[in-house]
């Protein structure tokens, strides 16, 4: 005969003996994910207003680019070169420009970037409180991405240690540029503050750019 006691006790004692391995597998799968899968970062600097501003939080997605490149337009959180960074291992965020074989000049005759001789609408760019927009670049450049490296721009352009701030300093396109294996993930949502929160899609003005040489 079963105790009636006993058998009302054992599912809770059973519980208990495993709760320590439920947390365990948790913690796993957590470690698992920020590791390989979706991580979040937050915005540390003004290179990337108003689409992001300081302290926004976004999801980046790092599982992506183990099956494909990044693409023209998409905004990255990679590991910053050692020129660029102020301390080992420093991560940034910025948009893609260019990508290897892209051949892009600044300006046409409306000061727009022309990436394989499309000029680039670009909305995004920091506008300040009185409506007065950054100019897309500062100076007339011409460069030549190489393959497996990227051409990045912060989208508040007066205020961002980007391809071209180091393309001025220097004239040297591997220091400009960064490596693909540079690249942590795609950020794909801004998710807090709750009142900003969206998607980060590619601008439709990257749409109609020509593939370059490869």
């Amino acid at each position: 005969m079963i105790d009636e006691q006993t058998e009302k006790t054992k599912p809770r004692s059973s519980f208990w003996k495993e709760l320590p391995i439920l947390l365990g597998v948790a913690v796993l799968v957590a470690f698992l994910v920020r590791a390989f899968v979706m991580q979040t970062f937050w915005i540390p600097s003004q290179s990337m207003e108003h689409t992001l501003n300081i302290h926004d939080h976004v999801l980046v997605n790092k599982l992506v680019y183990d099956f494909r490149s990044p693409r023209r337009g998409e905004i990255l959180v990679f590991e910053a070169p050692e020129r660029w960074s102020t301390s080992e291992g420093e991560d940034f965020i910025k948009r893609v420009l260019g990508v290897g074989g892209d051949h892009i000049t600044c300006c046409d005759a409306q000061g727009r970037i022309m990436v394989n001789g499309k000029p680039l609408d670009e909305p995004y760019v920091y506008t300040d409180a009185s409506g007065i927009q950054d100019k897309p670049a500062d100076q007339d450049f011409d460069v030549t991405i190489p393959a497996g490296r990227l051409w990045v721009m912060g989208d508040h352009r007066s205020a961002s240690a980007d391809s071209l701030q180091h393309w001025k300093g220097s004239k040297d396109i591997q220091e400009s540029t960064i490596s693909e294996n540079a690249v942590v993930g795609r950020a794909f949502t801004l998710f807090w503050p709750f009142s900003r929160a969206r998607w980060l899609p590619v601008p439709g003005t990257f749409d109609a750019v020509p593939d370059g040489p490869r």
